[in-house]
């Protein structure tokens, strides 16, 4: 059995909000909840991370910490949400209740405007999983990387059918087991 790690980032500086293609850096309180949720783990001898700055940083940083391998994977970005970036939920609330609503309840069928089609990040994120998979099942490996992206990852390891996709928690500096099994 493959040992396999999913951590999101910890939290970003800023006000919360959709940050696909938005990259602020990671806050203290995101460094320290990152370096909690590693202190007590066995080293991790390959570290795949986001090229954004909220995973990349910390992955870098543990990387020369463990003396681990690193390797940044543009494909594990977080999904581009268009023209939402920068809003709050409770923002689109007042002038986009439908269109989130429709986003929530099936992300695959509404794209936020000028957003990535999830079957696309999708697409690109599980690409990536594949291309890397003989070298993460090699070793103990930790992929740090974003909400949507574990979201994606552990609702196909679960089974769950593609409109449920946000059902699934991915809250900052979680760590994650993640099955490497071929699809």
């Amino acid at each position: 059995m493959t040992d396999c790690w999913l951590l999101r980032h910890g939290a970003t500086e800023g006000p919360e909000g959709f940050r696909g293609r938005l990259d602020p850096p990671l806050s203290e309180q995101g460094w320290t909840q990152l370096r909690a949720a590693v202190a007590a783990q066995p080293p991790f001898p390959l570290i795949l991370s986001s090229p954004q700055q909220r995973c990349a940083r910390f992955a870098e940083w543990l990387a020369a910490e463990q003396g681990a391998e690193l390797l940044l994977e543009p494909d594990l970005r977080e999904l581009d949400f268009g023209a939402w970036e920068g809003r709050s939920a409770a923002e689109l609330m007042r002038d986009q209740a439908e269109a989130l609503g429709l986003f929530w309840a099936d992300p695959y069928a509404y794209t936020p405007p000028e957003g990535e089609p999830v079957a696309a990040f999708a697409e690109r994120v599980l690409g990536a999983v594949a291309r890397w998979r003989p070298r993460l099942q090699a070793q103990r490996s930790l992929i740090v990387t974003h909400g949507g992206v574990i979201r994606l990852l552990l609702a196909r390891q679960r089974g769950f059918p593609p409109k449920d996709l946000l059902q699934v928690e991915a809250p900052y500096a979680t760590l994650q087991s993640l099955a490497l099994e071929q699809d």
